[in-house]
């Protein structure tokens, strides 16, 4: 177990459209785009909320778009060690997608992902880490939510890698429990067993807008779809559930219609 409880500190998004979905999320979100080049690498897009990155955007590569893989936000999880955290996920009966491998002035990073097939990465940055902001900031990230097949034995290989701990369990009637996590402090996520409309188990992310029905009528006029909701959500607050034109799915949560 890490010294102190790791979260998701970075998000991409994998597509088959960098511009297309770099215009999209600057008018939902507000977003400004930013273009990042590294020598050797392939085109990168960062996404910042004032004068902070808080993801990015590339091309599906090549192999995943061979293999079948659709357009799909994707999250980092923090490392103080990518080798021996990678180690960690095999041995507790997660996969090894792609070993750890630098990024150059960025850091150590490997594609991994957890017993129940979601993927997810691992990321030892380079330089000191950025400083926390207050929860529902617009732009930055507000909510992890993990759609899995056995939401219990997904707890204890998040809590075993990373020292998330349990915060309360929401009885959601025939959807079963939805049971709260924290990595250290607050609860910055949920996870539930998927239901069966959702095809395979995967990370969602919520990004904070100040007010939803005008976030989700950005969403359908820029050519997104909305999924579900707006939706009034325990504490006062607010969310839609959308996919990109592109085909990822995302959400979105403020604290106001």
């Amino acid at each position: 177990m890490p010294t102190s409880p790791k979260s998701f500190f970075w998000y991409e998004l994998m597509t088959s459209d960098m511009k297309a979905a770099e215009a999209f999320y600057t008018a939902v979100v507000g977003w400004r785009a930013e273009p990042w080049t590294e020598p050797g690498t392939p085109p990168y897009t960062v996404m910042n909320a004032g004068e902070r990155g808080v993801s990015g955007i590339m091309d599906l590569p090549e192999e995943y778009r061979q293999s079948g893989g659709q357009p799909a936000w994707l999250g980092y999880i923090h490392a103080d060690n990518a080798d021996a955290a990678t180690k960690g996920v095999k041995e507790a009966g997660g996969t090894v997608h792609r070993p750890p491998a630098d990024i150059p002035g960025v850091g150590r990073f490997s594609v991994v992902a957890d017993p129940q097939g979601v993927t997810f990465m691992l990321l030892q940055p380079d330089g000191p880490d950025q400083p926390p902001v207050p929860a529902g900031t617009p732009g930055h990230i507000g909510w992890h939510e993990l759609y899995t097949t056995d939401w219990q034995k997904a707890f204890d290989f998040y809590s075993g890698q990373f020292g998330w701990t349990k915060g309360e369990a929401m009885d959601m009637g025939e959807m079963g429990v939805y049971q709260l996590f924290a990595a250290g402090g607050e609860p910055v996520g949920g996870m539930m067993n998927k239901p069966e409309q959702i095809p395979v188990p995967f990370w969602q992310f919520y990004f904070n807008v100040p007010a939803i029905d005008e976030a989700a009528e950005r969403v359908k006029t820029n050519g997104g779809k909305l999924l579900m909701g707006p939706m009034e959500v325990p504490g006062g607050g607010w969310i839609v559930q959308c996919l990109d034109p592109q085909g990822a799915a995302f959400a979105l949560s403020a604290p106001k219609r």
